[in-house]
């Protein structure tokens, strides 16, 4: 049975984001061989921003003068500040904020910082593939440890090794969207600090977390040395706009990050727009963002209505946080279908682009993102069961 999801915010009516340079719908061929697919890859939305951010937008624009920025203000702090006390009940220090053009380059950064080239940097498995790039891109060893590691005995031995530097924690987890629970966070606090490893905690999809699961925030368990990263960009939908933000509590290790975006990256003037949205996004766009949740987690539901109902051995339940369905078909597909003829099948015939479980180190399994309209999902899922049954034969 279909979900429907009362709001006075429109999700349902399809934005055609063709011939805007989309990198999931006009980019569509840089992935898969095959021009005019209906696209379920890259994690943005289909969704137009929330009323409030398009109206600062339109605001700061009309003022047409765009020089440099400083993002060390009141306005930008304060917004960050009251968010993390609303939303999380979390006190943070606006003196530890720091800024970057994109989480993965806050990452990149603080991996130079922290770890030298043949260093281990561990990360639970399946991995972000911007995680992997930005790893091995340093030239450092990329060490996974599986999600569901109840006793965190895997997590330890890899911590312990002696050059492993760097715990990159992605919480929630992308793409299983498994959110980590208060125990957990305390054991690979205390796991970290003991065999002196530092924590870099990717938080972007925290505030995707659905009902009945809750995210805390590293700065609550924070020890030694570590950093929180994260952005608006990816709840509210405006990646293209750039911009992310994070805390480090050390002094010293906050004044190198500053100094080398200043000074080493020449990046101490952020995008103008991406403040704005930031803020409006914070102080006005609460509102947008609980109803873009209950949306996208009606969508999942229908993914796992239409999945289970014709795949009951999967019984595939919808992610603790995110919009993004991250599937296990090994159990319908066994050990003999690899991802290759699934995606021959999904994009030759299915005419639908989702990515490959592959791409995150997981064969057998597929990302289908879900930030669309209804109709969307439901044409998707219905392409991805009928791609299954017809290659499982």
């Amino acid at each position: 049975m279909a979900v429907t999801v009362t709001s006075e915010y429109d999700f349902d009516t399809p934005v055609d984001r063709r011939g805007t340079w989309s990198v999931q719908w006009d980019g569509i061929a840089d992935r898969f061989p095959v021009p005019d697919l209906l696209p379920f890859t890259i994690s943005d939305m289909d969704f137009t921003c929330a009323p409030e951010v398009l109206a600062a937008l339109q605001r700061r624009v009309a003022h047409g003068v765009f020089g440099y920025t400083d993002w060390r203000n009141d306005d930008f702090r304060g917004a960050i500040r009251d968010w993390f006390k609303e939303r999380y009940d979390t006190e943070v220090d606006p003196a530890t904020l720091v800024y970057a053009p994109s989480v993965l380059n806050q990452i990149s950064q603080l991996l130079r910082m922290w770890s030298a080239p043949g260093e281990g940097v561990v990360v639970h498995t399946p991995t972000y593939d911007g995680f992997r790039k930005a790893v091995t891109g340093l030239g450092r060893e990329l060490r996974g440890v599986p999600v569901n590691d109840p006793e965190l005995t895997l997590l330890e031995a890899e911590l312990a090794r002696p050059d492993s530097r760097v715990l990159l924690l992605c919480s929630p987890h992308n793409p299983t969207g498994r959110v980590w629970t208060d125990a957990e966070l305390g054991a690979i606090a205390e796991l970290c600090e003991r065999h002196g490893v530092a924590v870099i905690s990717d938080e972007i999809h925290a505030d995707l977390t659905h009902e009945g699961y809750v995210h805390r925030p590293w700065t609550r368990y924070a020890r030694g040395r570590w950093a929180l990263v994260t952005s608006g960009t990816k709840a509210f939908n405006f990646p293209s706009l750039s911009g992310s933000y994070g805390f480090i509590g050390d002094p010293d290790e906050h004044a190198a990050f500053v100094r080398r975006m200043d000074t080493g990256e020449g990046l101490a003037s952020p995008a103008v727009l991406s403040l704005t949205a930031h803020i409006a996004a914070y102080r006005e766009g609460g509102a947008w963002l609980d109803a873009v949740r209950a949306y996208t987690y009606g969508n999942l539901r229908v993914v796992a209505e239409r999945l289970n109902s014709a795949f009951p051995e999967l019984g595939w339940r919808p992610p603790q946080a995110g919009y993004l369905a991250w599937v296990d078909l090994r159990p319908v597909l066994g050990e003999g279908v690899g991802d290759e003829v699934l995606q021959r099948e999904l994009v030759e015939r299915q005419g639908v682009a989702v990515m490959p479980g592959g791409t995150y180190g997981a064969p057998g399994f597929v990302r289908l993102n879900v930030g669309c309209p209804r109709g969307k999902v439901e044409a998707g899922v219905g392409a991805l069961v009928r791609g299954v049954a017809a290659v499982r034969g």
